[in-house]
């Protein structure tokens, strides 16, 4: 546009409006040629003349054309809630940082400093040194109004995140090994407010960051991290995840599985054998369809649901999980894991160690039959402990067998033949002593040979389980289910499982932290706080200085700026803040 057309042809009102005013009144042109050159009737144009004279003569005139400037910071509209929300959020001794995140989630953008400044001005003193698990006690006793979850529009933004901003190290596995895009195409429910890989998402962001019950620790609302990593402004409320697993069936989660175990597979994440064991899962309300199991936390039986997991001893995956298991179908539950992990892998499966109470002699003869080795605990007989104890101390030999940091210990152990009238054929039985326990140990298998120390090292990792049994009970809070209906347990289970394999991708990758536990990862890696900032083509995520966040960014170099679908395509970056508070 030449810069004379800008006066000649004003496209604003109020410009416009004022180059006819001039024109009449300056320029000396009539009403008529006025209103043709700048689109007024003449009707209009003597109304402008009105209103002009109109607003000279008032006492109190409002700029009718010119703003006059004002200076200073500009006053904002919600100073005034921002300044109450602030010191209501200060007088539970939450951090400027938390204070930061939290307004940042209730859509109120305040800068840290102008958190500071209010906090400053209203006399708060400085807080005391708090360690994690006070500092997170504090945070949980605050209440807000969260916004109701949206999927983001990924605008360019910056807010902070509290202590989750660690779990978006783990976006790129999702992505990397194309479990993001399984999700996409599973059968799980979905809705037009949130598509089914974000609503998936959400229950995996709550897993990795350890959330204990969903009707109990809300925060997540308030926390814009945890939103990011499902692709939303924030994880919707406690009433969504539970209307959603409402529509989850069985059949959903064992499709997921399989799907997952094909993945690990093609991966090479999956060796010859796997560890099957059982765990309780209790619930505490008062429902009686449900069976009384063992707890061996509570060293009582208790109402609840028996859940089997498989466990590979190698990667420690686990690859399958069930929570559908009744007292009428525990013995068959080796059976249907042989069925599951045969329509899954094309590694394989040469070896499942167990429990005694997981089947029975016949079920036993139908693995032998499938060409499957087994190696079980026999149940100690009284005739059976008898006929131990009479045998002379040179039948027996002492092995040393390999265990962890390379080292050996001695263990004595006899090793025989014995026929089950159960099993119709011949069975290799090995016992143990000298393991800290007061009566031997009965090993039975299949595998007539296989060495003896390596039998016995194969069954001592299936203790590997127990171990990740008990991981899924502390951090993921498998013990502190809020529903009795088993489906919703179990499909809390499966995202439980995926979270946790997620956890081994990233001990993968972090020498030295390979066989640490999920809870160590969290706390040591992702248990951080930072800053998150979207650009039209990036994510930028700055984690705040912590002691292992440099082994982080190491492991996160492979993953440096990959493009994410489900975050608008932006590609994720990862690096340092440069402050530590």
């Amino acid at each position: 546009m030449p810069p004379e057309q800008f006066f000649h042809s004003p496209q604003h009102p109020t410009q416009r409006r004022y180059e006819a005013l001039r024109a009449f009144y300056l320029e000396g042109q009539s009403a008529e040629r006025v209103a043709t050159a700048f689109g007024y009737t003449v009707s209009g144009v003597y109304s402008l003349t009105r209103d002009f004279k109109t607003w000279l003569n008032a006492d109190t005139a409002s700029d009718h054309f010119f703003v006059t400037p004002v200076r200073g910071r500009r006053v904002n509209d919600n100073h005034d809630q921002v300044q109450n929300l602030v010191v209501t959020l200060r007088k539970k001794y939450l951090s400027v940082p938390d204070i930061k995140a939290m307004l940042d989630a209730v859509e109120l953008p305040v800068s840290e400093k102008q958190v500071y400044n209010i906090v400053t001005t209203q006399g708060f003193a400085r807080l005391p040194r708090r360690n994690r698990e006070a500092r997170a006690q504090t945070v949980d006793n605050v209440k807000l109004a969260a916004t109701k979850a949206r999927l983001l529009d990924f605008q360019s933004e910056r807010f902070q995140t509290q202590q989750t901003i660690g779990g978006l190290c783990l976006l790129p596995y999702l992505h990397r090994l194309g479990i993001a895009q399984w999700l996409q195409n599973a059968r799980y429910p979905s809705s037009r407010a949130i598509p089914r890989l974000n609503a998936l998402l959400c229950f995996v962001a709550l897993k990795l960051a350890s959330v204990r019950r969903y009707t109990v620790d809300d925060l997540w609302c308030l926390d814009r991290g945890l939103g990011l990593l499902a692709g939303l402004n924030v994880l919707p409320k406690a009433a969504w995840f539970s209307s959603y697993s409402h529509r989850v069936t069985r059949t959903m989660n064992v499709e997921w599985l399989q799907r997952l175990n094909t993945l690990w597979a093609e991966r090479g994440l999956l060796s010859d054998t796997a560890n099957l064991d059982f765990t309780t899962i209790p619930y505490w309300g008062d429902d009686a369809h449900l069976e009384n199991n063992g707890a061996g936390t509570r060293h009582k039986a208790l109402s609840s649901m028996s859940a089997a997991l498989a466990h590979d001893p190698d990667s420690g995956i686990i690859t399958d999980g069930d929570t559908t298991v009744r007292h009428a179908n525990k013995a068959g539950v080796v059976i249907e894991f042989l069925d599951f992990y045969k329509h899954t892998s094309d590694v394989p499966l040469r070896y499942v160690v167990f429990d005694s109470q997981f089947t029975t002699d016949e079920n036993l003869a139908r693995l032998d039959e499938a060409e499957i080795k087994f190696v079980t605990i026999r149940r100690r007989g009284p005739q059976i402990l008898s006929r131990l104890q009479a045998l002379a101390s040179n039948a027996w030999k002492t092995i040393r067998v390999p265990t962890a940091a390379g080292r050996t210990r001695s263990l004595t152990a006899l090793d025989e033949l014995i026929e089950p009238s159960g099993y119709g054929r011949k069975l290799r039985q090995v016992a143990l002593v000298g393991h800290g326990r007061q009566q031997p140990t009965l090993l039975i298998t299949n595998d007539f040979e296989l060495a003896l120390e390596t039998l016995v090292r194969k069954y001592a990792r299936r203790w590997l389980v127990e171990k990740t049994i008990s991981e899924q009970i502390e951090f993921f809070h498998l013990n502190r289910v809020s529903s009795s209906m088993v489906i919703k347990v179990d499909f809390d289970l499966t995202m439980t499982l995926l979270a946790h394999k997620l956890y081994r991708l990233l001990a993968a990758d972090l020498p030295g932290y390979s066989h640490q536990t999920s809870r160590t990862l969290f706390e040591r890696f992702l248990y951080n706080s930072g800053d998150v900032a979207i650009t039209d083509t990036q994510i930028i995520i700055a984690m705040k200085k912590k002691r292992h966040l440099p082994a982080l960014l190491t492991a996160m170099e492979p993953f440096q700026h990959p493009s994410i679908p489900w975050l608008g395509g932006r590609a994720l970056v990862f690096r340092g803040a440069s402050r530590s508070s």
